[in-house]
Order: C-alpha cells, then structure tokens, then sequence
C-alpha cells in the first residue's frame, strides 16, 4: 500500500476510534456531573453548583454497603468455584486424547450461547420445590454452572500451553496427576487462572435476572438488584444519587482490574520453562 493511500485510511480508523471513545466518555461524563450535581435530572447540565450530598444520601448501611458486601460474596463465590471446577474439566481436555473430545468441546462452545433466560423457568420451578430460592449458597451454585461452559474453554486453551513434557518428567519420578496438576501445571497457569477469575466476577457481577428471580430477601440482594430502589412507583427517578451509586458500584470491578493488570501485566510465557 503505497503513503498516499495509507494516510487517508489512518485518518478513517483514528476518526472511528475517537467516535467509539467519545460514545464512552459521554455517559461516565453524565454521571459525574449528575453525582455531584443538585436535583440533577436525566439531562445533566454542567454548571459551577456543585455538591456531594447525593454520596451522602447513598452511602448507608441498606443503600450500599450491604448490596456491594453481597456483591461481593456472590461474584467472589462464584468466581472462585467455576475456576475450582473449570480447571478439573479442562485438565482431562487438555491431557487426554479422545474421539469424543471434539463433539464435548462444541457442546460447551454451544453452551455458552445459551441464554439464561431460557433456563429460569424450570431452574426456578426447582428451585422452588427444593425450598433452595433466597439462598445464597444455591445461588452461587447455579451462576457457577452457568459460568462453567465458557471457563471450561478458556481454561483448555490456557492449559494446552502448558508443555506435557513438564508432566512426563514428573510421571517419571512417581508423581500422579493430581500432583502435577497442582505443583507443575496450576503454578505456571496463574495468569491464566487470574483472567478466568476476573472474566467470570466481572460478568456476575452485573448479573441483574438471576439474583432477582431467586433472591427475595432484601438483606441477601447484590447491588446489581438494589439499584431498583432508586425508581419510585409512580416512574420518577433519583437520578443524582443514582448517578453516585453508579460510580461506587463500578469502583471495586475497576480496582479489581487495575490490581490484576498491573500484577499481570507483562506477558505470559513458558519459554524456557523445558529445556533442551
């Protein structure tokens, strides 16, 4: 491609990623302005008025502080289940060679697609006959098994990276599989096991349908839910302290994702990890 024509093409794609940050930048700008803005409405103006009191009206014990503990408790649990089970599924898909193994991966890439909608219904119904509905724990069940699919597959990919010869030298000295999985394997898919974790809390994190299907309790409700008790019954809407619940709910998934990329944030690799 010669200088001319690649000068206009640069200008096309940067003109593209300015619009697509701007249609980003617009709604976080909504919302700051709207937080620290009195009796903001859904079109916020900006002006020099300024105050803090809709932080103050939001951060309570029910308003905030209970919903992100519960938030945190379920997204956390669920995380750290579907990487316990996620990694003992992908370990036999990664390890092991069968005639079925392809068939079972697109069955998992298919369920993936699946929307969670569709499964409610009966999941509910279940739910309910086994008196497991306003329970934390059965919710945290059900989010991790319909999280496992997709951290299945990352997780196969993740491991197929590992070199099998590392394993074969621990066979040799006597060592089982889960011994290798958990000295050899597990040690050198930490980043990997980080990005599943994170994958997975951040998108429970905002799962709104599930936990207000099956959780009725107000105490035991995340924030993703509780965020319903800024619109009145006749339709009107606090919309500045709905902005700064916003910005206090979105806090923790972006220090969870500035800590973790900053840990990680070189890049993974197994080179020289088997030698010659």
């Amino acid at each position: 491609m010669t200088g001319a024509r690649r000068g206009p093409m640069r200008l096309a794609v940067y003109l593209v990623l300015a619009l697509v940050a701007i249609s980003f930048f617009l709604p976080f700008l909504w919302l700051v302005v709207a937080s620290i803005q009195p009796g903001a409405a859904l079109s916020a103006d900006i002006t020099w008025e300024f105050s803090f009191r809709n932080f103050a009206d939001v951060l309570t014990v029910d308003t905030i502080f209970r919903p992100v503990l519960n938030s945190l408790i379920i997204s956390g649990g669920t995380a750290l289940l579907t990487v316990f089970a996620a990694t003992l599924a992908a370990y036999p898909l990664s390890r092991y060679r069968s005639r079925f193994g392809r068939i079972f991966l697109y069955g998992i890439l298919f369920s993936t697609g699946l929307p969670i909608t569709a499964v409610m219904v009966p999941v509910y119904t279940m739910y309910s006959q086994f008196e497991l509905t306003d329970s934390v724990p059965a919710l945290i069940l059900f989010m991790a098994a319909s999280s496992l699919p997709f951290a299945i597959w990352m997780m196969k990919n993740f491991m197929d990276s590992v070199p099998v010869e590392l394993e074969e030298a621990a066979w040799t000295d006597g060592a089982g599989w889960l011994q290798s999985l958990r000295r050899i394997i597990l040690p050198l898919m930490i980043p990997g096991l980080t990005v599943v974790f994170v994958f997975t809390f951040v998108t429970q994190w905002g799962n709104f349908f599930v936990p207000f299907i099956l959780l009725q309790s107000p105490d035991s409700q995340p924030a993703s839910v509780t965020i319903y008790t800024f619109f009145s019954t006749y339709g009107q809407v606090a919309y500045g302290q709905l902005a700064a619940f916003a910005i206090l709910y979105t806090l923790p998934v972006v220090l969870l994702y500035t800590a973790m990329s900053r840990v990680f944030g070189g890049a993974f690799s197994l080179t020289g990890a088997v030698k010659g």
